[in-house]
């Protein structure tokens, strides 16, 4: 098969920090003279990847040990933009990807406040618009995420600034993060009422790890289009039933879930896809970061049908459930 007649592909849950191929990163690095940990690439690509047998013991530390330098790296307008557009050309190249969501953290890219996040978003969207240039058979948007890290001040700037660019590229709001005891999903409920009342796709990372009790609260109160992950809602028939009710469809991340230890086995990740095809809980496929974990949505379906998870007939029908998921209008 060509790359021509290949089978058309979409992404909803990808994360910039995770996204940019390495030697691009290395090139950005050096051309803004960051310091970094070692001379030679190959420990780079290393520090900054997930290889074979390589997993982390839980979210902590994957955000502690990657993102960092990742993020770091991205922390200017023109690296931001150059991101951004290596990213949505890059999928399509590899895989066919004709509709990708990318998602990222404008408050992680500022270095605390030294860089203003207009210039930053504005980059972003920029990017954006030159890789559709490119790739004209591409629709792409961006998400632009609140964090459990930040305090709510924090993260009403971040609406405000999506709200802002909302007819220039940015589809969506998300609130990402390892569950923090400070945090109060709650108390962010009103900026996400904020969000829907501009006309922004809702989704949340939640569901993942941690309790159930704030993903049973975003879905009965925030009630958002979809959810990030959200693979713990299987341990409750109730709540998946809600779920469908809603029509809220969740972004599921495979090979991420069993790097990260969310998920223990594929015979326990088999497990879950079969409970929400059962409960009819609409789900899609998607990377997390192509990446930081060595792989892209072909590898990513092919995972999941070489093991008995899913059937070729079940990934393109989770395929349909993303273009008609998407934020993108």
């Amino acid at each position: 098969m060509t790359k021509k007649t290949e089978k058309a592909r979409a992404e909803l849950h990808t994360h910039l920090g995770a996204a940019v191929h390495p030697s691009i990163l290395w090139s950005i690095a050096h051309r803004q003279g960051i310091k970094l940990p070692s001379k030679n690439y190959w420990d780079f690509e290393e520090m900054i990847t997930m290889g074979e047998g390589r997993k982390n013991k839980n979210l902590n530390d994957m955000h502690y040990h990657f993102y960092h330098w990742t993020e770091l790296i991205q922390s200017s307008p023109e690296a931001i933009e150059e991101s951004v557009k290596s990213v949505i050309g890059g999928g399509y190249r590899a895989c066919n990807l004709v509709l990708q969501e990318l998602r990222f953290n404008p408050m992680f890219r500022n270095r605390g406040g030294e860089r203003d996040l207009d210039h930053i978003i504005m980059s972003a969207l920029w990017g954006l618009q030159h890789a559709l240039l490119e790739y004209p058979q591409v629709k792409a948007g961006i998400i632009v995420m609140m964090d459990r890290m930040f305090n709510y001040g924090m993260n009403e700037i971040i609406l405000k600034k999506a709200i802002k660019y909302r007819h220039q590229g940015i589809v969506g709001i998300d609130v990402a993060g390892p569950e923090r005891k400070n945090f109060s999903m709650k108390k962010h409920a009103l900026l996400f009422e904020q969000a829907r009342a501009a006309g922004l796709g809702i989704t949340a990372h939640t569901g993942e790890a941690g309790s159930l009790e704030e993903l049973r609260f975003v879905v009965r109160e925030i009630r958002p289009h979809r959810v990030g992950h959200g693979i713990k809602c299987v341990e409750d028939a109730k709540l998946m039933a809600e779920i469908v009710e809603q029509g809220i469809v969740l972004e599921t991340c495979p090979t991420s879930n069993l790097k990260n230890n969310v998920v223990k086995s594929l015979k326990e990740l088999k497990n879950i896809y079969r409970t929400l095809l059962r409960h009819k809980v609409k789900f899609t496929i998607n990377t997390d970061g192509p990446e930081m974990y060595r792989t892209n949505i072909r590898k990513e379906q092919e995972l999941l049908v070489k093991n008995g998870i899913l059937s070729p007939k079940q990934v393109d029908e989770c395929t349909r459930w993303a273009f008609e998921a998407t934020f993108i209008k």
